[in-house]
């Protein structure tokens, strides 16, 4: 599929909830209003995937794992990827989702470049200093820490790890703007503990969970995102009988016996991609 023109999307659905954020000209024109929920008793937790129609997340192919093949390289996509990252404090992302993507660092430049300045003035009118907070989790440790996110000097990097995690890492120079902490004995971390951590190293209040599917199941398990951002790409990739590409939850089980409905709060059209807002509800009574 051809790299799509960078035009505005056209909107379908527009979101009522929460109060309007005044965004840059170049911004409102491609996008439209946008808005957003202020964090209240703790922070606003959101997530953004693009899937294919058959709901493939990563292809999981040498060179083709990351979601630019799944959108077709959709600048619509990128714009919008950009603008969510632009309003966040923190972008959370697992050992997976870097690599697949290596040489990515979770900025709002680093997906758009041409719209770079209109990030910045947004971010400058939401007082957020810098780019946000890059968060990655790894159980285990296994980080090259000469990878651009790490080395490059563009972003301040939490690792958060585990105690055995910590320690393979301490192997290596850790550069300066890379803080490490374990916050779990092992296994898997959860998604609560991240929360916590994230909160209280940068004050974050609005975070964007940006995957893989595993880690963003646990959030959903643990009832902690509250809107869904989805691009639903148009193609569909496929699966054999053997194949393990991805989907958006994987790992956990909700249907049906405790089955997640969000509800639509915002659709939009870019060409033939559709652009996705659903909100989820808290914590059903009676669960822990």
């Amino acid at each position: 599929m051809p790299r799509s023109a960078l035009a505005p999307l056209k909107t379908l659905i527009a979101s009522t909830q929460g109060s309007a954020l005044a965004l840059p000209p170049g911004l409102a024109r491609l996008y439209g209003g946008f808005r957003l929920p202020a964090p209240r008793t703790g922070p606003f937790i959101f997530s953004n995937f693009v899937t294919t129609l058959d709901g493939v997340v990563s292809l999981r192919v040498r060179g083709h794992a990351n979601g630019s093949d799944i959108s077709g390289f959709d600048a619509q996509d990128r714009m919008v990827m950009g603008l969510l990252r632009a309003v966040a404090g923190a972008v959370v992302v697992g050992s997976g989702t870097l690599a697949a993507d290596s040489e990515h660092v979770w900025t709002p430049e680093a997906i758009c470049p041409e719209l770079a300045p209109h990030y910045a003035r947004l971010r400058r009118s939401l007082d957020l200093p810098g780019p946000p907070l890059n968060v990655i989790v790894s159980g285990s440790g296994s980080l090259n820490l000469r990878l651009p996110v790490f080395s490059a000097g563009r972003v301040r990097v939490l690792i958060l790890t585990t105690t055995a995690g910590a320690k393979r890492l301490s192997r290596q120079r850790v550069p300066p703007p890379v803080e490490i902490r374990a916050i779990h004995r092992a296994g898997a971390i959860p998604a609560r503990a991240i929360c916590r951590e994230v909160c209280r190293i940068s004050r974050a209040g609005r975070v964007l969970v940006e995957g893989g599917p595993n880690l963003l199941a646990d959030f959903f398990a643990q009832h902690l995102i509250a809107e869904q951002f989805l691009t639903l790409a148009p193609q569909l990739a496929g699966r054999d009988s053997h194949d393990t590409r991805p989907g958006l939850i994987m790992g956990r089980v909700f249907a049906p016996r405790h089955p997640l409905w969000g509800t639509l709060l915002d659709a939009r059209q870019g060409a033939s991609h559709l652009f996705l807002r659903y909100r989820f509800g808290q914590r059903p009574k009676g669960e822990r």
